[in-house]
């Protein structure tokens, strides 16, 4: 397939023309190598180098500072986890000699995660995280929904063309990753996910730390891929995966550090309301999730359950993708109370503005759909920006009061407004 752009170029460009040190990092195969080594040829000259060399990666462990000091141009290190040692011999050089973009990382594990790592660069570098391909990064557009839904005028009208049901449960079950949008067949698709999981089980978390319960991880990661889109319950969890909580607590932090697992927080306002503060369960792609769980198409026309969360986690994820390159840059959070009224997404700009978002397989609006945002409205107050649900109609409806039904579509098809709040 053709090399799509993707939409983090700018915000990556940008920031090597102010700071010394780049880091650009998410799970592995997720396009991290081919976007530095694309912009290393024209928009930012520099020296590809990739610590999954055996050679390198000896090099650079034997005597770090040394490694570095041969290069004098900038420099890109791939992988650069591997090599912890590297981080205190950057930061000797950015403090001898201050230099924008002299370093671009990038790292298929959270570096900052990582005890080995705990090296400050603070005030030195800028850290980007990249997920698989966006719906628009796929369609060769760069979508402004979250900039949308937070400016201050009414949300732009949609392009007429809206996704069957067909093709937006195909495009869920695909999921983003690069190599399985280039696999024609269902088949191919679920090899590619096969060895993907054995080699970040077997490598990527091999890297990070002593794993005892090595082939206890692909059932831990197909129980959380069942439960996407639920509250993490440690004790439920740790009883079905058969690990102490422990233990469980470890590994998760592990899938995290390496982008695979991303707990979804609570949001509470400062006030003594009884909600739910247990993060909800999300994987970073909706295709691993789909494949996790052995979900296709015709099991999704005959029982359209579970793909409701696999939906929602969809949506999670491509707003987060969104988040990355957005100019409000919210926090994103779930809200749900003890009695079981809740909204699947909150947006929180920095001003503290918050944008509710509920996601609806149905094809039509209901009464009882708009009742967790009508509640967040009134908890949250002048501080409420707009309700949102995303449903499987095909309608822009306003709904009164700041609450408005959109084709799930919008997501990245909306046109943001000029001006913003």
């Amino acid at each position: 397939m053709n090399l799509l752009r993707r939409n983090l170029t700018n915000r990556l460009l940008e920031a090597l023309s102010d700071t010394p040190v780049v880091l650009l990092h998410g799970a592995r195969q997720t396009g991290k190598s081919t976007l530095v080594r694309e912009i290393s040829r024209e928009l930012h000259p520099a020296r590809y180098l990739t610590f999954d060399d055996a050679t390198t990666m000896g090099a650079a462990k034997r005597d770090p500072l040394g490694f570095l000091d041969a290069y004098n141009s900038p420099i890109i290190l791939d992988e650069v986890q591997r090599v912890p040692e590297i981080f205190v011999a950057i930061k000797a050089l950015v403090d001898r000699e201050r230099v924008s973009g002299r370093f671009l990382l990038t790292g298929s594990a959270n570096v900052l995660l990582l005890p080995k790592l705990s090296e400050s660069l603070a005030g030195r570098m800028e850290v980007l995280t990249m997920w698989p391909f966006s719906q628009g990064e796929m369609e060769s557009c760069q979508e402004t929904f979250v900039d949308a839904v937070f400016s201050k005028t009414i949300l732009a009208a949609l392009s007429e063309r809206v996704s069957s049901r067909s093709d937006l449960i195909q495009r869920v079950l695909r999921g983003g990753y690069p190599e399985v949008i280039g696999r024609k067949t269902l088949a191919r698709r679920t090899a590619w996910f096969d060895a993907y999981v054995t080699t970040v089980i077997h490598r990527e978390l091999r890297d990070l730390a002593n794993i005892e319960y090595l082939t206890e991880l692909p059932r831990l990661l197909r129980l959380l891929a069942a439960r996407a889109g639920h509250q993490l319950n440690y004790t439920e969890l740790s009883g079905a995966v058969g690990l102490p909580q422990t233990t469980l607590k470890r590994y998760l932090s592990l899938l995290e550090a390496i982008y695979l697992f991303y707990p979804l927080p609570a949001w509470a306002p400062n006030l003594g309301k009884r909600l739910i503060k247990r993060p909800k369960i999300l994987l970073n792609d909706s295709g691993l999730i789909a494949h996790l769980i052995g979900l296709d198409e015709r099991q999704v026309e005959s029982d359209a359950t579970p793909f409701g969360h696999i939906l929602e986690s969809f949506i999670a994820m491509e707003l987060r993708k969104q988040i990355s390159w957005s100019k409000t840059r919210p926090s994103m959070y779930h809200f749900r109370t003890h009695n079981n009224v809740e909204v699947d997404l909150v947006l929180e700009s920095s001003a503290g503005d918050l944008v509710g978002i509920e996601v609806k397989t149905a094809a039509r609006v209901r009464d009882d759909d708009v009742r967790g945002l009508e509640l967040l409205r009134e908890l949250a107050g002048s501080k409420f920006h707009r309700g949102i649900i995303l449903y499987g109609g095909s309608e822009s409806v306003s709904l009164g009061n700041n609450l408005h039904a959109l084709p799930i579509d919008a997501l990245w098809r909306i046109e943001s407004q000029s001006e913003s709040a």
